[in-house]
């Protein structure tokens, strides 16, 4: 199974002065499955800041992993009341990223889905404050009520 997809992510960021920050960005990619976990695949553009970078979310029982690859590198792993710490590669240097996730909220199958993450963030051990990120996956040219209500949760 692969699939071509329309992916619509929302990302907010909330800094440690309760600035807030939504950038919501609608583009195609990939969806497949590879044993038991699901994988979404697609390529930043200049509205992210990453132009040059293909991000890939493997998503498994429980556990959301972001793989960036490209002008940024890094990996993050999102897992419910666990604090994984990784690097963030980009072109103005390497930071340690550490992300304690307060929810993840998996609801996909073979057609699509949504996925939901809220997490806390530490550049080089110093809160950076809360971000949140809804996805929403489905299937190109998929006119199908369901998949396009486009309601996220509100964290």
């Amino acid at each position: 199974m692969s699939k071509d997809v329309i992916i619509n992510v929302k990302g907010t960021q909330i800094d440690t002065s309760s600035d807030t920050n939504t950038l919501e960005l609608i583009t195609e990619g990939k969806y497949y499955q590879k044993g038991n976990n699901y994988y979404i695949t697609y390529k930043e553009s200049e509205v992210t800041g990453m132009l040059g970078t293909t991000t890939t979310l493997k998503v498994g029982d429980g556990v959301v992993t972001l793989m960036r690859f490209g002008k940024v590198n890094s990996q993050f792993v999102f897992q419910k009341g666990q604090k994984h710490v990784s690097s963030y590669e980009t072109e103005y240097g390497i930071f340690t990223i550490g992300v304690y996730a307060e929810n993840v909220d998996i609801d996909i199958n073979d057609v699509g889905g949504e996925i939901s993450v809220g997490y806390q963030i530490e550049i080089d051990n110093q809160c950076a404050g809360k971000n949140n990120f809804y996805m929403q996956i489905r299937e190109a040219g998929l006119a199908n009520e369901k998949h396009i209500r486009g309601n996220s949760p509100t964290n």
